[in-house]
């Protein structure tokens, strides 16, 4: 029996020649450099200062010349430091933490599902197997107005549900920073399926009696990934408006879109989202540096709209008795991997050290010369970021990115665990799911972290953010984790049964 080879992959030595690779090339110019300085060092020292000096004064520099060269070099810097884009801050933020009263098990959910589909038993069934492999838990609210037999989606109930979800948000943001409503400069709100007249940006004007030169902006239609779309509005907008504070609500109403009908594409949105919305305080102020969390690098915006199939599998239309949901293809997967890859593709070069970018290079290229059945090479994004906020859109969004991406279970941890207690809060789960990060500790200066969402149409977008300092959580917060942190992680089945 010839003898069995060691798995070099999992080897040791191998593990240090690639850590020896990656800081070799990452560190290149310093390595280089090295040396350099070092040489001229000893020369100087081989030399002497005699020598040196007589070097200096053999140049005949006169004052004309030394004034010229200084203003030039003083011109340089200003146009350098004129044309940096401003540091954009997020200051802080606050989720919203449904009521015990809103919340929804399991069985209630069910039961709600078995009263109002009485006639279409398949319909029942086929929710019952979604909600069992969802990855929700018992927690997940739901509003008011849904809680009644049959619901009652009136336009007063909905209303009611943004006043409630918007304005403790905001009360809670308020309170975290001590921001007061007359310091608020630009005001962004973005649902993606409730847009009521007045438009809710107008209601929360109206509530905390904003300035009138505010500059408010109400964003509806764009999906799961609006809350990051809103964000590069705020940080456009703060390029060109100077020590200004921006207020970016994220939230989805979901009173007026509970699905009543039977087509099966439109029940497993009613499985999957829930109540859930966040207030986030961005700023251009230098006097914010020192208290801000974190400072925004990137934002890179995907969208796959030209293409029609990526344009209707995420669909609000009438089924055939007229009864108005949201379609959700099955080819919906497929998209969003394809709108990843293009994502990532922009991302990569921004982020990606040079190590990876090389080996990104090397593999293009023998694939191209060499064999073109060569593996494409998969850059490792954990050598770019220490956290990662996938859009908890669901359990198989969460898992077809941690395998495409090689991440670990404790990287998609905060995902998988925002959608057991939240559900699928839309654009504002990213923000649970840093809260999750923060609430449990692991939240360290100078750590990176990638927000990624997708959104109909079909959008993918992400936001890079670096944090300011250590975050540590004060003994009385009361965010949206505070009563539950201790319990999590938990585990989740494939299957729970019901």
């Amino acid at each position: 029996m010839p003898p069995i080879l060691p798995d070099f992959s999992n080897s040791v030595k191998l593990k240090y020649v690639k850590l020896g690779y990656q800081y070799l090339v990452n560190h290149f110019l310093t390595l280089a450099l090295v040396p350099i300085m070092a040489g001229i060092f000893l020369e100087v020292l081989r030399i002497g200062p005699e020598e040196v000096l007589n070097l200096w004064t053999s140049l005949h520099l006169d004052l004309v010349q030394i004034l010229c060269s200084s203003f030039l070099i003083i011109f340089i810097a200003t146009v350098y430091f004129m044309s940096k884009p401003r540091t954009i801050y997020l200051v802080d933020y606050a989720c919203y933490k449904p009521p015990v009263t809103c919340r929804v098990p399991f069985s209630t959910f069910m039961e709600h599902s078995r009263l109002i589909l009485s006639n279409n038993p398949k319909s029942v069934e086929f929710q019952m197997r979604i909600l069992e492999r969802s990855g929700l838990g018992e927690e997940t609210c739901l509003p008011p107005a849904i809680h009644y037999i049959p619901p009652q989606p009136t336009m007063e109930a909905a209303r009611g549900e943004a006043e409630l979800v918007i304005f403790s948000a905001m009360d809670s943001l308020f309170e975290k920073t001590g921001l007061k409503p007359k310091d608020i400069d630009i005001l962004i709100v973005n649902c993606s399926l409730f847009s009521p007249t007045p438009s809710l940006s107008a209601m929360v004007i109206n509530k905390y009696k904003l300035r009138s030169n505010i500059r408010s902006f109400n964003l509806s239609g764009m999906g799961c990934s609006a809350g990051l779309i809103s964000i590069d509005l705020a940080r456009d907008l703060l390029q060109v408006h100077p020590n200004s504070n921006a207020v970016v609500v994220s939230t989805e109403i979901i009173t007026p879109n509970y699905y009543q009908g039977k087509e099966r594409a439109m029940l497993l949105p009613n499985c999957l989202f829930r109540m859930g919305g966040a207030a986030i305080l961005l700023s251009n102020r230098r006097s914010e540096s020192r208290r801000a969390k974190y400072r925004l690098v990137h934002v890179v915006r995907t969208h796959k709209g030209a293409d029609d199939k990526a344009y209707r599998c995420v669909f609000e239309e009438e089924d055939r008795e007229g009864k108005v949901g949201i379609s959700l293809q099955k080819d919906l997967m497929a998209i969003a991997g394809e709108a990843l890859k293009s994502n990532i593709t922009t991302i990569g070069p921004l982020v990606l050290p040079a190590s990876e970018q090389l080996l990104f290079l090397l593999t293009l290229i023998g694939r191209k010369i060499v064999n073109p059945k060569w593996k494409p090479y998969i850059p490792d994004f954990k050598q770019a970021f220490e956290h990662f906020c996938i859009h908890a859109g669901g359990r198989a969004v969460i898992d077809e990115l941690q395998k495409n991406l090689q991440l670990s279970a404790e990287h998609c941890e905060a995902s998988r665990m925002t959608l057991h207690r939240f559900g699928n809060t839309s654009s504002s789960s990213l923000w649970y799911e840093l809260g999750y990060i923060e609430a449990k500790g692991r939240m360290r200066k100078g750590d990176r972290v990638w927000q990624i969402a997708f959104g109909s149409g079909f959008k993918c977008n992400s936001a890079v953010w670096k944090c300011n300092r250590t975050i540590k959580t004060a003994a009385n917060d009361d965010g949206a984790w505070a009563d539950c942190i201790e319990r999590y992680p938990v585990h989740i089945p494939e299957v729970v049964k019901l």
